[in-house]
């Protein structure tokens, strides 16, 4: 993808990954407070803030880059330190998603109840997982014609953007 496409597409991609971080996520979050009581959707309201916080990473790197590509000033090391702390933020909240699914289980008195949502609870926070490898290991989005033509030419995912600027150590 050349410069300008890429810049094309940033310009509309990165503020809608910022409206889902911002807006949609949360208004999830709150609907799901006003129709249930939070004992029984607390593992889901975890999973979708695990997601919000990783979008809001997501996004703050789109502008990043695009802000880059245009030419304007970023404070490279400040966001290199933000994104290492970050990575290490998201790995401890995937580490806590079992114990908030265990706690959720037991305050249903260790039976699996509809109205716990546990299917959308697991679903939200396998959401966050794969979010997080998508930005810091592997780009498993694949939605544009090049990234198609690199899976197919190398019957592999490509290594995410942010994890290639953290190895290089920047962005």
């Amino acid at each position: 993808m050349g410069k300008q496409a890429l810049v094309n597409r940033l310009r509309w991609y990165y503020p809608m990954e910022r409206m889902h971080a911002y807006l949609t996520f949360p208004v999830i979050a709150v609907y799901l407070l006003w129709a249930n009581a939070f004992r029984n959707v607390f593992f889901l309201l975890y999973g979708l803030l695990a997601c919000i916080i990783i979008l809001v990473q997501g996004q703050h790197y789109w502008k990043l880059k695009l802000h880059r590509l245009i030419g304007k000033d970023i404070e490279e090391e400040k966001n290199l330190q933000f994104f290492k702390q970050a990575k290490r933020l998201n790995l401890a909240l995937v580490a806590l998603m079992p114990i908030v699914g265990v706690v959720q289980w037991y305050v249903a008195d260790w039976e699996i109840k509809a109205e716990n949502l546990l299917a959308w609870a697991l679903l939200a926070n396998a959401f966050a997982v794969l979010e997080h490898l998508n930005y810091y290991h592997r780009q498993l989005s694949i939605d544009n014609m090049p990234d198609v033509h690199y899976v197919i030419r190398n019957k592999k995912l490509k290594i995410s953007s942010l994890a290639k600027d953290l190895a290089e150590n920047k962005i």
